[in-house]
Formats: C-alpha cells, structure tokens, sequence
C-alpha cells in the first residue's frame, strides 16, 4: 500500500476490523497505528474515530449519492467509502487525496472489479456530501447516533438537550487527571473537582512514575463521593480498570469477575503505589462469604455507557442497558455492609432505565448529594448527581450514595 498515506492505511485498517469483525476502536487502534509518528498517530485516530462515530450519517450519505445498498457492498469496498466519506464531510483534506487512496485501498484489497465504483462513487461524494449534510434536520441522523439512543436524551434532557448532548460527544471532551502525588505537572489547571486537572496532553511518563492518573472529572467525582477514611473496611465492586478504586482511603478490597481484567486492575494499582488493595477474582452477584461486615461500599457498575460515547467512538453501536445485572450488583453489596453503612451506586450513562429506576428498585435509603456538590445536582432528581457531558465538559455519570439498612 505504498500508494496509501500511513495513516489512512491505520483508519482503514480500523474501519474493516471494527464492522467486519466486532472488534473495538480503541484496542483496534493501538495495533493499527504501532510505528506511526505522532503526527501521523493524530490524524489516523481522528480519521478512524470519526468515521466509526460517524458511521450512520456517512452510510446515508453512500448510500444517497452512491445508490447502493451499503450493505451489499464488499467489506473492502464499504471501509474505504466510509473512510473517504468522512475525510470529505469532516475534515479539510483536500477532495482528489481522499478519492485516490480511498480507490488505491480497493484495488490493493484485490477488487479490481470494484475499482470504478468506488472512484464513481468518490466523485459524487466529493460534489454532494457538503450540501447533502447541510441538508439534514437535526437528530440523530445528523448527528450518527441510534434512534434509541436520542429517545433515552430527549426522555433526560427534552429535545433541545438532547440535541446538545449529541453534538457535545461528537467532539473530543476535556483531558483530565488525577493527582495521585508530587505536585501536579506544570502545564495543570485545577478544577472544580478536588484532585482533578486540566491537561493539554497525558504525559506517560507521569503516568508511570505514579504522579498521576488519566480519569475525568466525571469519575473523579463518582470515587471522591465513596468518602471512604482510614480505618474503614471498603468493598470496590467491578473494580477494573481501577482508576476509582485508587482513590479509596482504608482497607480496600477489590472484585472483578474477568481474569484479564483483573490482571490490568493489579497493574494499574500498582502503578498507582497502591499495593496495599487486596484484589480478588469473584462474580460481585454472588460474593464470596468471608466478604462481609464492610463499611463502605462502591458499586462502579457495567452499563451502556451512554456517558462516555466521546470516548470510545464505537460504543454507540454495540451499547446495551443492563438495569438487572446493576440492580443485581446492588443489592449484593447492600448484604455485605454493615448495618448504616454505606454504598455509592455510579454508572457512566444518562440511561434512567439504569440510574435512578435501579436505585429506586432497591429500596435503599438514599443520602442526599446535591446540596453538597450543586453545580452536578441532578436536573430532576437532586438527591442524585448528574454530570452532563454538554453542561459540564466531562464524561456524563449518575451517582447516588446510599445506605445500607440492615
């Protein structure tokens, strides 16, 4: 492909693999862009990331002007449309580069046949998608989200806001970090949740010498609400990756279910200098007996991840509500805490399917946060905090802190 700029080839590569073979963006990613400069690293995220957001918009448009079911198409054929599609509606790369490479990745994917029809349809592309996306009403067409997705916004936040939520997290959100210790790195700005900066970029090296730890503002808030003290006996359900389990203070114990996942989770708090948390490999439904008697509980729970879609770029299309397993999740820490202590529920989506209809499912009392923290005061229901990626610049979280009533 010596005819295709490197970091096309990466985006490509991206595109083939994430709707061909149900892999995911970000893991993708990494093994697609390995050797590429920085520069190069840059714009093929911004190509494969953007185009797999955007991938129902650009389909639409394929289709429109293509006349051909996109489906129908071969993979080869659909990934270079789609990732020529986006440079043209996107970005400002100039109109004959991306039909060229795009017609290239065809024919060096051995679809000779399909050669002119990809370059026909490029054309058209290049003439129409401009006027075609001007053209579009907004929603989620537009905005390349599932219809789903924009129902569960509006039932949130009604039309307007949902409209601004989806247009927020098509767009890179702020880059945050923890300080884990030292003093935070020079270029830092503090924000309005202790501990959480502003950072232009992550320094790895920071990282690793355990300074400090890539979280959002959203999260952050999520693991400092926990107010878990020294002495205290602190259970950490679906602990991985790890990063709110860094912020608890006592004797911590950590469950995850994944073997793989707790590997990460051990390294990750061990970079952080915390080799003081006992990990443990356990399903957080159906918990080990010698896990009981806790003080505090967090209950970081799977969910469809609705409030981090600027993130991770593909989760638009494979997110999936999971009220029974959080509800199921809940209520197993509530049995293993104490009676009056406490349990912090968070899930990093707006879904209220999944946030306050768990909550209200369990039938725990729940500790008001609102006052506490205003400016993240749940629009509806200000006992909960909501963190609103389009309102508050970060990853979009519920949290609600609970008590336990045994």
């Amino acid at each position: 492909m010596d005819d295709v700029s490197p970091a096309r080839r990466a985006a490509y590569e991206v595109l083939l693999r994430v709707f061909e073979q149900d892999a995911y963006a970000d893991r993708t990613f990494r093994s697609a862009a390995q050797g590429l400069d920085e520069r190069e690293r840059a714009f093929a995220q911004r190509l494969a990331y953007g185009a797999v957001q955007r991938v129902r918009t650009l389909d639409h448009a394929i289709e429109t002007l293509g006349r051909r079911p996109v489906r129908k198409l071969d993979p080869p054929v659909r990934a270079s449309l789609r990732l020529g599609a986006y440079q043209l509606g996107y970005t400002d790369t100039a109109p004959h580069a991306a039909v060229n490479e795009s017609v290239e990745l065809v024919r060096r994917a051995r679809i000779e046949r399909a050669v002119p029809f990809t370059n026909a349809v490029m054309r058209r592309l290049a003439a129409g998608i401009g006027p075609l996306l001007q053209s579009l009403p907004d929603g989620p067409l537009k905005e390349s989200y599932p219809d789903w997705i924009h129902e569960v916004f509006v039932r949130v936040l009604g039309e307007d806001g949902a409209l601004a939520l989806m247009h927020a997290m098509n767009e890179p959100l702020e880059t945050v970090v923890r300080l884990v210790g030292g003093e935070p790195p020079p270029d830092a700005e503090a924000t309005d949740v202790p501990g959480a900066y502003r950072v232009e970029r992550v320094d790895d090296a920071l990282v690793a010498g355990g300074r400090i730890w890539p979280q959002s503002r959203g999260s952050q808030l999520a693991g400092l609400c926990v107010d878990s003290h020294d002495g205290e006996r602190v259970l950490d359900l679906c602990a991985a990756p790890g990063g709110k389990t860094g912020q608890l203070v006592g004797e911590v114990t950590a469950v995850e279910i994944d073997p793989a996942r707790a590997r990460e989770l051990r390294a990750n708090l061990a970079t952080m200098g915390r080799n003081d948390v006992t990990v443990v490999e356990a399903d957080g439904t159906a918990l080990p007996a010698e896990l009981d008697g806790f003080d505090r509980a967090l209950v970081d729970a799977p969910c469809s991840g609705l409030g981090v879609l600027a993130q991770r770029p593909d989760l638009r299309w494979r997110a999936t509500p999971l009220p029974d397993l959080q509800l199921a999740l809940l209520r197993s820490a509530a049995e293993r805490v104490r009676p009056g202590g406490t349990i912090l529920y968070s899930v990093c989506t707006l879904n209220p399917d999944e946030c306050e209809a768990v909550v209200d499912a369990s039938g725990l009392r729940v500790l008001p946060r609102g006052e506490e923290w205003p400016a993240f005061a749940h629009p509806s229901r200000p006992e909960f905090l909501l963190t609103l990626p389009h309102v508050h610049g970060t990853s979009g979280f519920f949290v609600a802190r609970l008590r336990s009533p045994r």
